[in-house]
């Protein structure tokens, strides 16, 4: 087994964060790991993607070619990524930011409101962690929502621990969606 995913959205957004949670659930699972990021001087509102890697074999690069899942949360990124992912992967587009839809006719493609969403939950800083369950109601066979909790849990660490509960309920709600 073998999983390559990259995360990719306007820096702040997350996107670094929830590559992290994927590589945590990951280790937790027994698995080798990888994690790359990649982010421009400005950070904050630049662009910012991140590569995971997750294997049952030591992983030999971080570099990803072509994606099992690429999961973007605005417009540039979905434009700049979609190509990478593999016939027959995964591609999760944030629709809050995105109208545009994907030119992709030979993978999945799941449109997720998450902006929305995590508004509706009252958690407006949780689209990244919806749109993290949308992947995983796909990918369940990867990590188990358990172990992506441990990880939010292990990640966030005692001085965030109040966004614990946001994240758990925005985490289940993308997981919903896709599984309504």
């Amino acid at each position: 087994m073998k999983e390559q995913c990259i995360f990719a959205g306007f820096g702040g957004q997350g996107m670094l964060l929830i590559g992290k949670f994927l590589a945590q659930a990951g280790m937790m699972a027994g698995k080798h790991v990888s994690w790359l990021p990649s982010y421009g001087p400005e950070m904050r509102g630049g662009t910012a993607n991140c590569s995971v890697v997750i294997s049952d074999r030591p992983v030999a690069s971080p570099l990803i070619s072509m994606a099992d899942a690429v999961i973007a949360m605005n417009l540039p990124s979905m434009l700049k990524f979609q190509s990478l992912v593999k016939p027959g992967g995964l591609l999760v587009v944030n629709s809050s930011l995105i109208d545009d839809k994907s030119n992709r006719d030979d993978c999945e493609v799941i449109y997720i409101p998450a902006n929305k969403i995590a508004e509706e939950i009252g958690n407006p800083k949780g689209a990244n962690v919806v749109i993290f369950g949308a992947y995983l109601a796909k990918k369940l066979n990867i990590v188990t929502a358990e172990q992506a909790i441990e990880a939010i849990r292990e990640e966030l660490g005692e001085k965030k621990a109040r966004f614990l509960e946001g994240n758990i309920k925005a985490l289940h709600k993308g997981i919903e969606y896709v599984n309504a």
